[in-house]
Protein backbone atom coordinates (compact mmCIF):
# COMPACT_ATOMS: atom_id res chain seq x y z
CA UNK A 1 0.00 0.00 0.00
CA UNK A 2 1.01 3.61 -0.49
CA UNK A 3 0.05 6.70 1.46
CA UNK A 4 -0.63 8.48 -1.83
CA UNK A 5 -4.05 7.42 -3.04
CA UNK A 6 -4.26 4.35 -0.76
CA UNK A 7 -2.88 2.61 -3.83
CA UNK A 8 -2.34 -1.15 -4.01
CA UNK A 9 1.35 -1.10 -5.02
CA UNK A 10 2.21 -4.79 -4.85
CA UNK A 11 0.49 -8.07 -4.05
CA UNK A 12 2.71 -11.13 -3.85
CA UNK A 13 1.44 -14.68 -3.45
CA UNK A 14 4.16 -17.23 -2.67
CA UNK A 15 6.69 -14.73 -3.96
CA UNK A 16 4.86 -14.28 -7.28
CA UNK A 17 3.20 -10.99 -8.25
CA UNK A 18 -0.56 -11.27 -8.66
CA UNK A 19 -0.82 -7.67 -9.90
CA UNK A 20 1.27 -5.53 -12.22
CA UNK A 21 2.59 -3.16 -9.57
CA UNK A 22 5.34 -0.57 -9.36
CA UNK A 23 8.49 0.08 -7.34
CA UNK A 24 8.87 2.42 -4.37
CA UNK A 25 9.53 5.93 -5.57
CA UNK A 26 7.77 5.35 -8.88
CA UNK A 27 4.49 6.89 -9.97
CA UNK A 28 1.41 4.74 -10.29
CA UNK A 29 1.36 5.20 -14.05
CA UNK A 30 -1.79 4.33 -15.98
CA UNK A 31 -3.70 4.34 -12.67
CA UNK A 32 -2.25 0.99 -11.66
CA UNK A 33 -3.56 -0.08 -8.28
CA UNK A 34 -5.38 3.21 -7.69
CA UNK A 35 -8.80 3.86 -6.18
CA UNK A 36 -11.16 5.90 -8.33
CA UNK A 37 -13.37 8.20 -6.24
CA UNK A 38 -15.67 10.13 -6.23
CA UNK A 39 -16.12 8.93 -9.81
CA UNK A 40 -14.45 6.26 -11.96
CA UNK A 41 -13.59 6.72 -15.62
CA UNK A 42 -13.87 9.92 -17.59
CA UNK A 43 -16.11 12.98 -17.48
CA UNK A 44 -16.29 14.50 -20.95
CA UNK A 45 -15.07 18.13 -20.98
CA UNK A 46 -15.06 17.88 -17.17
CA UNK A 47 -18.58 19.32 -17.16
CA UNK A 48 -21.68 18.03 -15.43
CA UNK A 49 -24.87 19.33 -13.91
CA UNK A 50 -26.04 18.49 -10.39
CA UNK A 51 -28.97 19.98 -8.53
CA UNK A 52 -29.58 22.55 -11.29
CA UNK A 53 -26.00 23.80 -10.93
CA UNK A 54 -23.31 23.42 -13.59
CA UNK A 55 -19.86 22.27 -12.47
CA UNK A 56 -16.46 22.31 -14.18
CA UNK A 57 -13.78 19.80 -13.13
CA UNK A 58 -10.06 20.15 -13.92
CA UNK A 59 -9.15 18.53 -17.24
CA UNK A 60 -6.43 16.12 -16.13
CA UNK A 61 -6.60 14.15 -19.38
CA UNK A 62 -5.77 17.05 -21.71
CA UNK A 63 -5.20 14.78 -24.72
CA UNK A 64 -8.92 14.07 -24.86
CA UNK A 65 -10.26 17.02 -22.89
CA UNK A 66 -11.60 14.92 -20.02
CA UNK A 67 -11.51 14.77 -16.25
CA UNK A 68 -10.50 11.25 -15.24
CA UNK A 69 -10.71 8.87 -12.28
CA UNK A 70 -11.80 11.20 -9.51
CA UNK A 71 -9.99 13.36 -6.99
CA UNK A 72 -8.52 10.95 -4.45
CA UNK A 73 -5.75 9.07 -6.24
CA UNK A 74 -2.94 11.66 -5.89
CA UNK A 75 -3.71 12.86 -2.36
CA UNK A 76 -2.51 11.61 1.02
CA UNK A 77 -4.56 9.05 2.90
CA UNK A 78 -3.96 8.14 6.54
CA UNK A 79 -4.02 4.79 8.29
CA UNK A 80 -7.00 4.49 10.64
CA UNK A 81 -6.83 0.80 11.54
CA UNK A 82 -3.98 -1.65 11.34
CA UNK A 83 -3.71 -5.24 12.49
CA UNK A 84 -2.32 -8.50 11.18
CA UNK A 85 -3.69 -8.90 7.72
CA UNK A 86 -5.92 -5.80 7.76
CA UNK A 87 -5.38 -2.12 6.97
CA UNK A 88 -7.85 0.75 6.88
CA UNK A 89 -7.05 4.00 5.03
CA UNK A 90 -9.04 7.26 5.17
CA UNK A 91 -9.16 10.52 3.25
CA UNK A 92 -11.31 13.58 3.94
CA UNK A 93 -12.32 14.96 0.55
CA UNK A 94 -13.04 18.65 1.06
CA UNK A 95 -15.26 20.76 -1.20
CA UNK A 96 -13.58 22.44 -4.15
CA UNK A 97 -14.35 24.05 -7.47
CA UNK A 98 -15.98 21.43 -9.67
CA UNK A 99 -16.92 19.15 -6.77
CA UNK A 100 -18.28 21.25 -3.88
CA UNK A 101 -19.11 18.29 -1.66
CA UNK A 102 -17.48 16.94 1.50
CA UNK A 103 -16.94 13.19 1.77
CA UNK A 104 -15.24 10.85 4.20
CA UNK A 105 -13.61 8.10 2.14
CA UNK A 106 -12.45 4.83 3.72
CA UNK A 107 -10.75 1.86 2.04
CA UNK A 108 -10.24 -1.32 4.05
CA UNK A 109 -7.83 -3.98 2.76
CA UNK A 110 -7.89 -7.44 4.28
CA UNK A 111 -5.93 -10.62 3.63
CA UNK A 112 -8.37 -13.49 3.93
CA UNK A 113 -7.87 -17.24 3.51
CA UNK A 114 -8.81 -17.02 -0.18
CA UNK A 115 -6.97 -13.81 -0.97
CA UNK A 116 -7.42 -10.05 -0.90
CA UNK A 117 -10.70 -8.35 0.07
CA UNK A 118 -11.28 -4.60 -0.32
CA UNK A 119 -14.19 -2.56 1.02
CA UNK A 120 -14.74 0.97 -0.25
CA UNK A 121 -16.95 3.32 1.75
CA UNK A 122 -18.01 6.94 1.38
CA UNK A 123 -19.97 9.09 3.82
CA UNK A 124 -21.49 12.45 2.90
CA UNK A 125 -20.41 14.99 5.54
CA UNK A 126 -22.10 17.91 3.82
CA UNK A 127 -25.55 19.42 4.22
CA UNK A 128 -26.87 18.54 0.76
CA UNK A 129 -26.96 15.51 -1.55
CA UNK A 130 -23.70 14.61 -3.29
CA UNK A 131 -23.05 12.61 -6.49
CA UNK A 132 -20.74 9.65 -5.99
CA UNK A 133 -19.18 6.77 -7.82
CA UNK A 134 -16.24 4.47 -7.10
CA UNK A 135 -13.90 2.07 -8.80
CA UNK A 136 -10.59 0.27 -8.45
CA UNK A 137 -7.84 -0.19 -11.03
CA UNK A 138 -5.91 -3.40 -10.32
CA UNK A 139 -3.90 -4.97 -13.15
CA UNK A 140 -3.98 -8.75 -12.77
CA UNK A 141 -1.05 -10.86 -13.92
CA UNK A 142 -0.77 -14.64 -14.05
CA UNK A 143 2.75 -14.83 -15.48
CA UNK A 144 5.55 -13.05 -17.29
CA UNK A 145 4.19 -13.73 -20.77
CA UNK A 146 1.94 -11.34 -22.67
CA UNK A 147 -1.78 -11.55 -21.99
CA UNK A 148 -2.53 -12.91 -25.47
CA UNK A 149 -2.19 -16.52 -24.34
CA UNK A 150 -4.10 -16.07 -21.08
CA UNK A 151 -7.63 -17.44 -20.87
CA UNK A 152 -10.29 -14.95 -19.81
CA UNK A 153 -13.80 -15.61 -18.58
CA UNK A 154 -15.94 -12.50 -18.26
CA UNK A 155 -19.62 -13.15 -17.42
CA UNK A 156 -21.05 -9.97 -18.95
CA UNK A 157 -23.88 -9.73 -21.47
CA UNK A 158 -23.55 -6.12 -22.64
CA UNK A 159 -20.69 -3.94 -23.83
CA UNK A 160 -20.56 -0.13 -23.76
CA UNK A 161 -18.60 1.02 -26.79
CA UNK A 162 -16.42 4.14 -26.62
CA UNK A 163 -15.62 6.91 -29.07
CA UNK A 164 -12.16 8.28 -29.92
CA UNK A 165 -12.14 10.31 -26.67
CA UNK A 166 -12.91 7.12 -24.71
CA UNK A 167 -16.38 8.44 -23.85
CA UNK A 168 -19.42 6.15 -23.96
CA UNK A 169 -21.26 5.59 -27.19
CA UNK A 170 -23.65 2.87 -28.22
CA UNK A 171 -24.11 -0.31 -26.23
CA UNK A 172 -24.87 -3.75 -27.53
CA UNK A 173 -24.75 -7.47 -26.77
CA UNK A 174 -21.38 -9.18 -26.59
CA UNK A 175 -22.80 -12.21 -28.36
CA UNK A 176 -21.20 -12.72 -31.75
CA UNK A 177 -18.40 -10.20 -31.14
CA UNK A 178 -14.72 -10.46 -30.24
CA UNK A 179 -15.69 -9.11 -26.82
CA UNK A 180 -17.67 -12.20 -25.86
CA UNK A 181 -15.70 -13.92 -23.10
CA UNK A 182 -18.66 -15.52 -21.34
CA UNK A 183 -17.00 -18.86 -22.05
CA UNK A 184 -13.32 -18.88 -21.12
CA UNK A 185 -10.99 -18.50 -24.10
CA UNK A 186 -7.59 -16.95 -24.91
CA UNK A 187 -7.54 -13.17 -25.10
CA UNK A 188 -5.49 -13.31 -28.29
CA UNK A 189 -4.89 -9.97 -30.04
CA UNK A 190 -8.11 -8.40 -28.72
CA UNK A 191 -7.57 -4.83 -27.52
CA UNK A 192 -9.65 -3.91 -24.50
CA UNK A 193 -10.42 -0.53 -22.97
CA UNK A 194 -14.04 -1.39 -22.60
CA UNK A 195 -16.86 -1.19 -20.08
CA UNK A 196 -19.25 -4.11 -19.58
CA UNK A 197 -22.55 -4.46 -17.73
CA UNK A 198 -25.49 -6.84 -17.32
CA UNK A 199 -23.13 -8.96 -15.26
CA UNK A 200 -24.03 -12.57 -14.54
CA UNK A 201 -23.64 -13.19 -10.84
CA UNK A 202 -23.17 -16.28 -8.73
CA UNK A 203 -25.71 -17.22 -6.03
CA UNK A 204 -23.80 -15.14 -3.46
CA UNK A 205 -24.42 -12.01 -5.54
CA UNK A 206 -20.84 -11.63 -6.74
CA UNK A 207 -19.62 -11.49 -10.32
CA UNK A 208 -16.35 -13.33 -10.95
CA UNK A 209 -13.81 -12.66 -13.69
CA UNK A 210 -11.33 -15.49 -14.19
CA UNK A 211 -7.85 -15.14 -15.68
CA UNK A 212 -5.76 -18.27 -16.28
CA UNK A 213 -2.25 -18.80 -17.64
CA UNK A 214 -1.21 -21.61 -19.99
CA UNK A 215 0.19 -23.56 -17.04
CA UNK A 216 -3.13 -23.40 -15.18
CA UNK A 217 -2.29 -20.68 -12.68
CA UNK A 218 -5.52 -18.76 -12.04
CA UNK A 219 -6.73 -15.51 -10.49
CA UNK A 220 -10.35 -14.55 -9.89
CA UNK A 221 -11.43 -10.96 -9.39
CA UNK A 222 -14.83 -10.77 -7.72
CA UNK A 223 -17.15 -7.85 -7.03
CA UNK A 224 -20.40 -7.61 -5.09
CA UNK A 225 -23.68 -6.02 -6.20
CA UNK A 226 -22.33 -2.59 -5.37
CA UNK A 227 -20.43 -2.82 -8.66
CA UNK A 228 -22.79 -3.23 -11.66
CA UNK A 229 -20.00 -2.37 -14.12
CA UNK A 230 -16.61 -3.79 -15.05
CA UNK A 231 -14.04 -2.11 -17.27
CA UNK A 232 -11.26 -4.21 -18.78
CA UNK A 233 -8.06 -2.68 -20.13
CA UNK A 234 -5.45 -4.75 -21.97
CA UNK A 235 -2.58 -2.36 -21.14
CA UNK A 236 -1.75 -1.56 -24.75
CA UNK A 237 -0.75 1.98 -23.75
CA UNK A 238 1.94 0.99 -21.26
CA UNK A 239 5.68 1.16 -21.96
CA UNK A 240 7.03 -1.54 -24.32
CA UNK A 241 8.38 -3.73 -21.50
CA UNK A 242 5.03 -3.67 -19.72
CA UNK A 243 2.62 -3.51 -22.65
CA UNK A 244 -0.01 -6.30 -22.47
CA UNK A 245 1.75 -7.78 -19.42
CA UNK A 246 -1.25 -7.28 -17.19
CA UNK A 247 -5.00 -7.09 -17.57
CA UNK A 248 -6.77 -4.32 -15.68
CA UNK A 249 -10.10 -5.57 -14.33
CA UNK A 250 -11.85 -2.57 -12.84
CA UNK A 251 -15.04 -2.95 -10.79
CA UNK A 252 -17.07 0.28 -11.01
CA UNK A 253 -20.28 1.47 -9.36
CA UNK A 254 -21.21 3.46 -12.48
CA UNK A 255 -20.12 3.65 -16.12
CA UNK A 256 -17.66 6.15 -17.58
CA UNK A 257 -19.04 9.70 -17.95
CA UNK A 258 -21.70 8.96 -15.34
CA UNK A 259 -21.59 12.43 -13.80
CA UNK A 260 -22.82 13.77 -17.13
CA UNK A 261 -25.25 10.98 -17.99
CA UNK A 262 -26.47 10.34 -14.45
CA UNK A 263 -26.49 6.58 -15.06
CA UNK A 264 -25.99 4.61 -11.84
CA UNK A 265 -24.63 7.68 -10.03
CA UNK A 266 -25.17 7.23 -6.29
CA UNK A 267 -27.00 10.13 -4.62
CA UNK A 268 -25.48 10.35 -1.15
CA UNK A 269 -27.76 12.16 1.26
CA UNK A 270 -26.26 14.07 4.22
CA UNK A 271 -24.90 11.58 6.74
CA UNK A 272 -25.46 8.62 4.43
CA UNK A 273 -22.77 5.97 3.80
CA UNK A 274 -22.44 3.71 0.78
CA UNK A 275 -20.17 0.65 0.59
CA UNK A 276 -19.06 -1.83 -2.05
CA UNK A 277 -16.69 -4.82 -1.88
CA UNK A 278 -14.32 -6.46 -4.33
CA UNK A 279 -11.35 -8.77 -4.07
CA UNK A 280 -8.89 -11.13 -5.70
CA UNK A 281 -9.22 -14.86 -5.05
CA UNK A 282 -5.75 -16.42 -5.28
CA UNK A 283 -6.72 -19.99 -4.42
CA UNK A 284 -5.82 -21.18 -7.92
CA UNK A 285 -2.67 -19.05 -8.04
CA UNK A 286 -0.82 -20.71 -5.18
CA UNK A 287 1.57 -23.64 -5.60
Amino acid sequence: MTEVGATLRTYLVGGRPAILGFDEGQLATHARGQLLMPWPGRVGDGRYRWGEVDHQLPLDEPEFGNAIHGLARWVNWVSVAHSDGRLGMRHRLHPRDGYPFCLDLVATFGLEETGLEVTLAATNLGDGPAPFGAGAHAYLTVGAAAIDGWRLRLPAETVLHADRRMLPGARGPVQGTELDFRVARPIGPTRLDTAFTDLVRDPDGCVRVTLESSDGRRLVLWADRGFPWLLLYSADGLLPGERRRGLAVEPMTCPPDALRSGEDVITLQPGETTTARWGIDVTGFRD
